[in-house]
């Protein structure tokens, strides 16, 4: 018997972003669509970015939770037009990422270049947008690092793409 839609979205928002574990993949917004053709459980996976290098990491976990939870076939499909962006982040994600201590981007913050536009960032600890980048580059490509000037700590901030 096959799993309901519904289930595997569920499942597949307990599937953790093996570069930032506290967001889900759903959550991440990469997870684009999920289906079935005949008995395979096909999902539509758009990476981050094209060099991702999380996306075959990304695909086998996806492929060695479903098959756990019964899925008898599974496939990966990569899908990479349109572009994914920050914006498909969900609002829970967005909390998650901030509660961790990432600044989540804002919405309708990317550019067609993928660089962070010149805007406020809000420091995920205090709250103070009194912040500023001191490298473009953080933990993960995804990320540049920014440090509040309020609270003095240091954060990273999930880049607008």
């Amino acid at each position: 018997m096959q799993a309901s839609l519904d289930t595997v979205w569920t499942w597949l928002g307990e599937i953790p972003d093996p570069e930032i574990p506290v967001i889900s993949l759903a959550d991440l917004g990469i997870i684009r669509a999920v289906g079935y053709d005949d008995d395979k459980l096909v999902v539509t996976v758009t990476p981050t970015y094209s060099g991702c290098p999380a996306t075959s990491i990304i695909a086998l976990d996806i492929e060695t939770e479903l098959l756990k939870r019964g899925a008898q076939k599974v496939e990966i499909r990569q899908q990479l037009s349109p572009a994914w962006t920050t914006d498909w982040i969900s609002r829970e994600g967005r909390e998650k990422l901030r509660a961790f201590g990432i600044a989540p981007p804002a919405m309708a913050a990317a550019n067609c270049a993928g660089m962070l536009k010149a805007q406020n960032v809000t420091c995920p600890h205090c709250g103070s947008e009194d912040t500023e980048n001191i490298s473009p580059r953080g933990s993960t490509p995804c990320k540049a690092q920014f440090r509040c000037r309020s609270c003095m700590e240091p954060f990273d901030y999930f880049k607008a793409i």
